[in-house]
């Protein structure tokens, strides 16, 4: 159901072509880099997190982590992940295929600065063995994203 409303999503930009699925996991930056047969760096990995009761999606690159002080100094709060068995209800997709597509209205999407070197990247698509390419223009019209922040090591 997640990749149906992904694609739907998507359709309304006309690049639901770009929408690959996999007979093999993809739900680990990993994996994802191992199905589409791109560096790891290059897959966008949506982490969501909480902030005072709403939930929130940052775009980052895959070879990249959160810095605890960077985010703390953006949002004011010490950076709580959205718990597992929590994020399907809050986000709309399941963990291994969240991303900014078809996700829930009161969601807010960031994007990272560590995705602004690469022209092309792979995020999730809905499902734990789905992937989308886009450009980074392509992911800033499709993401409804607020900022462009910078919170990674």
């Amino acid at each position: 159901m997640s990749l149906e409303r992904a694609k739907k999503y998507l359709e309304k930009f006309k690049l639901e072509d770009r929408i690959m699925e996999f007979t093999q996991s993809s739900a680990t930056v990993e994996e994802a880099a191992k199905a589409i047969g791109c560096k790891e760096s290059e897959i966008a990995k949506t982490l969501s997190f909480i902030i005072e009761d709403k939930p929130i999606l940052i775009v980052v690159a895959g070879d990249c982590k959160i810095d605890n002080s960077k985010y703390k100094q953006e949002f004011g709060k010490k950076a709580k992940m959205i718990p597992y068995e929590e994020v399907e209800k809050l986000i709309g997709h399941k963990v291994g295929g969240v991303c900014p597509f078809g996700i829930k209205e009161n969601v807010t999407v960031y994007l990272d600065n560590s995705l602004k070197r690469f022209k092309t990247i792979y995020p999730a698509c809905g499902e734990t063995n789905t992937a989308v390419k886009l450009t980074i223009e392509e992911l800033e019209k499709t993401s409804n994203y607020k900022k462009w922040i910078d919170v990674c090591k």
